[in-house]
């Protein structure tokens, strides 16, 4: 047991309360833009003395202009998503990937339906099918895609 008598998990450590998830990109507003579309997103209010986040972008010294760009769940609910310009592209399969759900409660060919209809729309906006991964004796039909720099993600 740890020093101090806490649990390793479940201790006296109190709980987090929200949570970010950032994306690593080439191209921060084009990515963002993809994942406020899939998810019904929105840009946060610019700050103070600003009309847009646009006009923040210009006042920023030129190295830094596009560097970054945010979205939040207009509920207030879902994670707030950062995403930031990094030198290096991709070059391997995510370890970690979003679910975004669109089957749940389905199953069988409606599910399978549901899934399809989300991914014609999604690569209509730029994501890339990759494969159908149909139920089986554990798992529900769960469609494989990426997003506009190549990032995994699931419909499910």
């Amino acid at each position: 047991m740890p020093q101090g008598g806490s649990r390793a998990y479940g201790g006296s450590v109190p709980s987090v309360k929200q949570v970010q998830v950032t994306f690593d990109c080439t191209e921060p507003q084009r990515v963002g833009r993809f994942w406020c579309e899939v998810l019904g997103y929105v840009e946060p209010t610019p700050p103070e003395g600003f009309a847009t986040w646009e006009d923040v972008d210009r006042s920023l010294p030129p190295e830094d202009q596009g560097r970054w760009y945010a979205c939040e769940d207009p509920t207030g609910v879902g994670p707030r998503l950062f995403f930031q310009r990094v030198p290096e592209g991709k070059v391997v399969k995510n370890r970690v990937h979003l679910d975004v759900r669109v089957g749940t409660g389905l199953v069988g060919h409606e599910r399978v339906a549901a899934l399809e209809a989300e991914c014609s729309r999604l690569v209509a906006l730029g994501g890339t099918r990759v494969r159908l991964m149909l139920a089986d004796e554990q798992n529900e039909s769960c469609l494989v895609m990426q997003d506009v720099e190549g990032n995994e993600f699931c419909l499910d």
